[in-house]
């Protein structure tokens, strides 16, 4: 953030819903080349699904994030899956511990924010490479 180094792009498959979220490029985040592809395809929080209509007309629900024969198998569209990550666990995995799957695959996180990267290094202190919520109320309050 001090440099200004990191960049910050919408990405429009950051989301199943198709919401071009403004992601944070960081190492070892659904950001970074390649993280997204090896990660399993899973849908477990199912936070952002979309409804359908079942052929024996009850609504069910799928995810473009699930395993792609599992959203084809809800009647969802193969080309609506590509690229697809799951923002739902990478979010959490970002503020919480992260899900680990089979013992061993940690769930990457990703950093959604606005454009104005750099601008949130007013809230470090001179030593600190991190602030919390704390330090960015104290700050608009002694505004």
């Amino acid at each position: 953030m001090r440099s200004g180094a990191t960049d910050v792009f919408a990405d429009p498959k950051a989301s199943p819903t198709g919401f071009p979220f403004k992601v944070a490029r960081v190492p070892g985040t659904l950001s970074e080349e390649g993280v997204l592809d090896v990660r399993p395809r899973i849908c477990a929080l199912a936070y952002l699904r979309e409804a359908y209509r079942t052929t024996d007309g009850t609504v069910g629900f799928r995810c473009p994030a699930e395993p792609v024969n599992v959203y084809e198998s809800k009647g969802g569209d193969q080309a609506a899956t590509e690229g697809r990550a799951c923002i739902c666990n990478a979010h959490v995995a970002t503020i919480a511990p992260p899900q680990i799957r089979a013992g061993r695959l940690v769930e990457p996180g990703i950093i959604t924010m606005g454009d104005d990267l750099p601008g949130g290094a007013r809230f470090l202190r001179p030593d600190a490479t991190a602030y919390t919520a704390a330090h960015v109320i104290a700050d608009l309050v002694s505004c």
